[in-house]
């Protein structure tokens, strides 16, 4: 048991203790308070990191020849000193010939809770959140290339540093491939009109007398009557080129009177017509079915020439016809009209009673060898249809194919389909000038030519004038062609969706570009697979959809094949940040 002073002891050292604990406390809370408040207070401003910013997308990718970046970036917690002011502005930096070059975005500034100014307030102690959108020209140095964020920034009055930050990688410029597609893209072809074989007729008419079904020798003497005789003699002289269908005969008696004597009447004229026909026919022994038939009272015909006369009460009389079906009450009704009776019977019904003959035949052209013939011997023997037709005829022979458009331009000179034609020749063969020249000499030929106008749009596209390409192409409608057009023209203005839809099923590189960009990989395989007459375009475009898909052998091997046929694709596939996984 302890003692009083030992117990006095012990009090006053417990005592000590706790004030001595207490004090320290005080001490500690007291500092921690100075430097919040000093940090608060100071003039300086932290770095921000990369963690603090995202980039939409990243890597940077082209689109209608713009470089969009959308950056959204955080101020965090205790950062945005109340009376700072910091200006953001983001900096597209890439290498070129001439050295490094740098691309300034446009800035945005925010501010403290104590500045007053019309920018966007960050919050001290919560922080806060920002979007900026940015568009850069593109430029091709850019393929390697990053996207800094740099700061300008005061507290008071007071500049302060604020370290920039790298933000994004940049850029992918796939996009921009449709410069080489537009090489392998087809012009719009101005068709020709050309038929082999092409089924006319021959229509004659003889008249009766009311109530007689005899031919006179009047009738059989007029023009159509001896056209129809000659043209059955010409078909005989020389069945190539002619060639008969059949012989029709068609007889008719006028509505006027009892049905069963114009049916009568209507079967006579029949006979008589077809009994003539049968021997002219037997005359110059012309072997083709003859088919009859008589019509009893011509109602349908009635109508159709009241309908194109003149008469009085006309609309009265074509009344009477949709009102009353029955041919009795339709005559009744009709006669009882008597102010334009008269001019019923001297003017319309005569016409009514008649008899045609009609021949159905074929017209039967050259054949294509002979029309390649014609052209080697004497092209001026060959029509315009038929010099555009050959043309067709030589597959993948251009020269062969240009030649026949300039004769067909040069007999012909008044056709700007010759001329559009040959543009599309000069197009294919990479003369995109020549061709720009053509396509100006069918223009001043041929103002509405549609394909004109779309042609002018594709050589526009190709020298990167999408404006007036634009322009040019809405005045090609129906083109033929028109779409593939449309779809290069939407390629090149970043329309993904909507140049996918317009090439269809086409099988070429735009179109395969198109479906890459939409990120359509499954039909962008099967169109690269079935191009027609595949390039270095082709195969590079395989490299780029097997990277995507994450087949770097197989892009490897598309690309050695792409620079195989195309060296220059070397050097450009290094700097592709879409191959940046694949061997080069």
């Amino acid at each position: 048991m302890c003692n009083f002073a030992q117990f006095h002891r012990r009090k006053i050292n417990i005592q000590t203790n706790y004030t001595t604990r207490t004090m320290k406390k005080t001490l500690v809370f007291a500092l921690s308070a100075a430097a919040v408040l000093l940090t608060s207070c100071s003039g300086k401003l932290g770095a921000l990191s990369s963690k603090n910013f995202t980039v939409t997308p990243n890597p940077l990718e082209t689109q209608a020849g713009q470089v969009a970046a959308t950056i959204n970036g955080v101020f965090p917690e205790n950062y945005m000193k109340k009376k700072a002011v910091v200006t953001v502005t983001p900096e597209l930096r890439f290498k070129t010939s001439n050295g490094l070059q740098t691309l300034k975005g446009q800035p945005a500034t925010f501010q403290g809770e104590k500045v007053r100014g019309n920018d966007q307030t960050i919050s001290y102690r919560v922080g806060g959140r920002y979007a900026m959108k940015n568009t850069f020209d593109y430029q091709p140095d850019m393929a390697q290339s990053e996207l800094f964020l740099t700061f300008k920034a005061k507290v008071g009055n007071k500049s302060v540093k604020v370290p920039e930050v790298k933000v994004a990688n940049g850029v992918i410029a796939t996009s921009e491939l449709y410069k080489r597609t537009l090489a392998t893209a087809h012009p719009a072809r101005a068709l020709d009109g050309f038929q082999r074989v092409i089924n006319q007729k021959q229509e004659a008419n003889v008249k009766f007398l009311i109530g007689q079904a005899n031919l006179r020798r009047s009738e059989l003497q007029n023009n159509s009557v001896q056209e129809f005789v000659r043209l059955l003699k010409e078909i005989a002289a020389d069945q190539e080129k002619l060639v008969i269908d059949g012989v029709e005969v068609s007889a008719y008696a006028s509505p006027d009177g009892g049905y069963q004597i114009n049916e009568r009447l209507a079967g006579q004229r029949q006979d008589a017509a077809a009994n003539y026909v049968r021997q002219e026919m037997k005359k110059t022994k012309t072997d083709a079915p003859l088919d009859t038939k008589y019509t009893a009272e011509d109602w349908e015909g009635f109508q159709e020439l009241v309908s194109a006369s003149n008469i009085q009460d006309k609309d009265v009389i074509l009344r009477v016809l949709s009102m009353y079906q029955d041919p009795e009450e339709r005559e009744q009704q009709i006669k009882n009209i008597s102010s334009a009776f008269r001019e019923l019977a001297d003017g319309i019904l005569p016409q009514l009673r008649r008899a045609r003959m009609t021949i159905n035949y074929d017209v039967v052209g050259r054949n294509d060898q002979q029309i390649k013939d014609q052209l080697a011997a004497d092209a001026s023997q060959l029509s315009v249809e038929e010099l555009l037709y050959a043309a067709t005829l030589y597959g993948d022979d251009l020269n062969q194919a240009e030649n026949a458009y300039k004769k067909a331009a040069q007999l012909y000179n008044k056709d700007g389909r010759a001329f559009n034609n040959i543009a599309l020749i000069e197009y294919e063969k990479g003369n995109y000038n020549e061709a720009a020249g053509w396509l100006e000499k069918a223009f001043v030929v041929d103002k509405s030519l549609p394909e004109t106008n779309a042609n002018m749009g594709l050589v526009a596209l190709q020298q990167g004038e999408i404006k007036y390409a634009e322009e040019l192409i809405s005045q090609a409608t129906g083109a033929n062609g028109l779409n593939e057009v449309l779809g290069n023209l939407h390629l090149a203005q970043g329309l993904y969706a909507q140049a996918e839809q317009d090439f269809g099923k086409l099988a070429t590189n735009s179109a395969a570009l198109a479906q890459i960009l939409n990120k359509n990989y499954q039909a962008a395989a099967q169109t690269l697979a079935t191009v027609r007459n595949a390039d270095a375009t082709t195969d590079y475009l395989k490299a780029i959809l097997n990277a995507r898909m994450g087949n770097n052998t197989a892009a490897a091997q598309a690309l050695a094949a792409a620079v195989a046929k195309d060296p220059s694709l070397a050097a450009y596939a290094a700097k592709d940040l879409e191959l940046k996984n694949v061997k080069k």
